[in-house]
């Protein structure tokens, strides 16, 4: 059986179903669990990483545990992973945790703890993710615009599809082959905001405008939803990444025998959510 916390997120929704679909015993664990969050067969349950007491018992009969940065207790996880008979575990990290780990302390932070846990580990470091770019749906439905800064650099925005193809590659059937293994996530190409909302106004047949904020305009709307130094840590990427964070990565491709799908892609299958 494997365990995916996060069950009902963005990722994690999709590796229950990637897993479902190929005959994996699944429990799906997140803090709210609703029957048609999960395909049929898929366990649901409830549970919180940041109350790690009660999760032994989830992981009970567990073989994997497919894990999120998310609490503060990552040691008090996995312990009870470990104790429930959880032999492999793998964690949705972040690019950062490996470029700017000072910036990026939470998710560097478990990836030691994994790497200290004594399990079978395998880290997935995704750079940023193209569903960011729903952050724009509200203006460009409204006036057919993107307001955002640092319009022509580039990076490779990747689609959360993607990531968790490889979560799920990566957990079934044993994952031999990935112990001890970080994988680097990206799409095919580094794409700029400015390409992106082409991208989107394509997708919709119509001209999507792009303006351009200026760094402070950008960081005082960021502090209204973000902790002060996870916004400058954001802002350094987007405006000075550096030529790590700017890499394509062939993890993907590697691991899933397909081209990592495109921001064109992504945005084309998300259509309706700007129209």
């Amino acid at each position: 059986m494997i365990v995916v916390t996060g069950a009902s997120g963005n990722v994690g929704r999709r590796v229950v179903e990637a897993l479902a679909a190929t005959g994996e015993q699944v429990t799906a664990l997140s803090r709210g669990p609703q029957a048609g969050d999960r395909p049929a067969g898929v366990r649901g349950v409830r549970g919180d990483l940041a109350e790690p007491a009660g999760l032994r018992e989830v992981f009970t009969g567990a073989d994997a545990l497919f894990l999120l940065v998310a609490g503060d207790a990552p040691h008090e996880v996995l312990d009870a992973a470990k104790t429930a008979g959880v032999r492999r575990v793998v964690l949705l990290s972040s690019q950062g945790a490996g470029t700017r780990p000072e910036a990026y302390a939470h998710p560097a932070a478990f990836e030691a703890a994994v790497h200290g846990s004594g399990l079978d580990w395998t880290v997935l470091r995704p750079g940023g993710f193209a569903t960011n770019s729903l952050g724009w749906a509200e203006s460009v439905r409204t006036g057919r615009t993107v307001v955002a800064p640092f319009g022509d650099v580039a990076l490779p925005v990747v689609d959360p599809a993607d990531i968790a193809a490889v979560a799920a590659a990566v957990l079934a059937g044993g994952g031999e082959g990935h112990t001890g293994r970080t994988y680097e996530l990206t799409g095919p190409a580094a794409v700029t905001p400015r390409e992106q909302a082409r991208a989107i106004g394509a997708a919709l047949g119509e001209e999507v405008r792009f303006v351009e904020q200026s760094r402070e305009e950008a960081r005082a709307r960021m502090l209204s939803f973000m902790p002060e130094p996870v916004v400058d840590a954001t802002l350094g990427i987007l405006g000075s990444p550096l030529p790590a964070e700017q890499a394509v990565s062939g993890d993907v491709e590697r691991l899933l025998g397909r081209p990592a799908g495109s921001f064109a892609d992504w945005a084309a299958a998300h259509a309706a959510a700007f129209r």
